[in-house]
């Protein structure tokens, strides 16, 4: 009886696959599909009987249209055998024996004895297999990244290391549709009805690059920050996508192998957040500030912050208030250095006749003396100074 339903098995499909079909782009798609099989249109609206076809064989002949950013891959027993990256319709010709069609000059006897034959030895259904994939050759959006805890990178420009959470999404391009199938795809997703998606949760590739992602964001910022094209300025990183895409994508390759070992790149990066640590946060600031007071700006800042002291000392303290100003500003080494030109300052003002007046000094003297800030001695000898003795 097995022998019997072989047979009627191997003829039944040897005729169904004869027909010509039409495979295009399956229904359904997630926009973030890299890779899916072509689906056969065995009909449409209403039309057409082609649905009792072998899933695994392509009849010659059989026409398959790419779309615009997609390209085609042909596969015959597991190996690849061709790729298109071109959009249009492309038609299906092989030399193998089950892909031959009455419809398409096979024969009789190629196209259905003998095919039947073979297929009668593998229990009524052909010996070969046969597929079309359609990869994308788009950028694949909403790629997420994210750290739960700190990472730390030397920042050039701060002359530090910093740290931060951050967490954010990249777009991701398949650059070499062959490798990437070759090296990088399982064999689970070669499969009819299957979609290779890097947004699925369960694609355990797809969780292996997040990992590999999230382990080359330290060497990324520290990539990006540290580069003197980019200004060496971490405040950059959000609204540069291509930018830190491209430090990103680099960091990947270095440690992973991205583009030279399976075929993708990483395109484009949005930074939702960069929470950075406190120490951080410090450092940035005393960067504000100094970018605040940079060039001509900072000399006028300094100029009236000096301005502003020297009044307050004199309103406060009198002649010794200036005389201490006077001597602090020396010893900051001056207004000289400024870019702006600052106006001499005036010359002191003769001391007050007063103070050469033996009686004003004695008394003076005595006043020390009677509330005890200066010795008996002391007071001896300013008398005698003031006396001429």
């Amino acid at each position: 009886m097995g022998l019997i339903q072989a047979a009627v098995g191997s003829v039944g499909g040897a005729l169904a696959d004869q027909w010509k079909d039409f495979y295009t782009v399956p229904d359904g798609l997630p926009p973030t599909a890299a890779l899916f099989a072509a689906v056969p249109r065995g009909t449409n609206a209403g039309r057409g009987a082609n649905t009792k076809g072998s899933s695994n064989i392509i009849t010659n002949g059989s026409r398959i249209v790419v779309p615009e950013g997609y390209g085609l891959l042909l596969l015959q027993d597991g190996a690849i055998t061709g790729f298109a990256a071109e959009p249009g319709a492309y038609e299906w010709n092989s030399s193998d024996l089950n892909s031959q069609s009455i419809f398409t000059g096979g024969g009789l006897m190629d196209a259905l004895v003998k095919q039947s034959w073979e297929r009668f030895k593998f229990g009524g259904q052909p010996g070969s297999q046969q597929a079309a994939f359609f990869v994308s050759l788009k950028e694949l959006p909403d790629n997420r990244f994210g750290t739960q805890s700190e990472i730390y990178w030397d920042d050039g420009y701060l002359n530090a290391q910093v740290g931060a959470i951050t967490r954010g999404s990249y777009t991701l391009k398949i650059v070499d549709p062959i490798l990437f199938v070759k090296s990088f795809v399982p064999a689970a997703y070669l499969q009819p009805g299957q979609v290779f998606d890097f947004t699925d949760l369960d694609n355990a590739a797809a969780g292996q690059l997040f990992n590999e992602v999230v382990a080359s964001l330290a060497p990324a910022f520290s990539l990006y920050t540290n580069d003197p094209a980019k200004g060496n300025r971490i405040t950059k990183i959000q609204q540069d996508s291509v930018g830190f895409a491209q430090s990103l994508s680099d960091a990947v390759e270095r440690a992973y192998q991205w583009k030279s070992g399976r075929g993708l790149a990483i395109i484009r990066t949005a930074i939702v957040s960069i929470e950075y640590d406190a120490h951080t946060r410090e450092l940035l600031k005393s960067v504000q500030r100094a970018d605040a007071l940079a060039g001509a700006r900072g000399n006028s800042n300094l100029q009236a912050s000096v301005a502003a002291g020297i009044q307050a000392a004199g309103q406060n303290a009198g002649v010794g208030g200036l005389m201490g100003m006077g001597i602090a500003t020396g010893g900051l080494g001056g207004l000289a250095g400024l870019q702006q030109p600052v106006a001499p300052a005036p010359a002191p003002a003769a001391p007050a006749a007063a103070a050469d007046d033996p009686v004003a000094r004695l008394t003076k003297a005595k006043q020390m003396l009677d509330a005890g800030l200066i010795t008996q001695a002391d007071y001896d000898a300013v008398k005698a100074k003031a006396l001429g003795l």
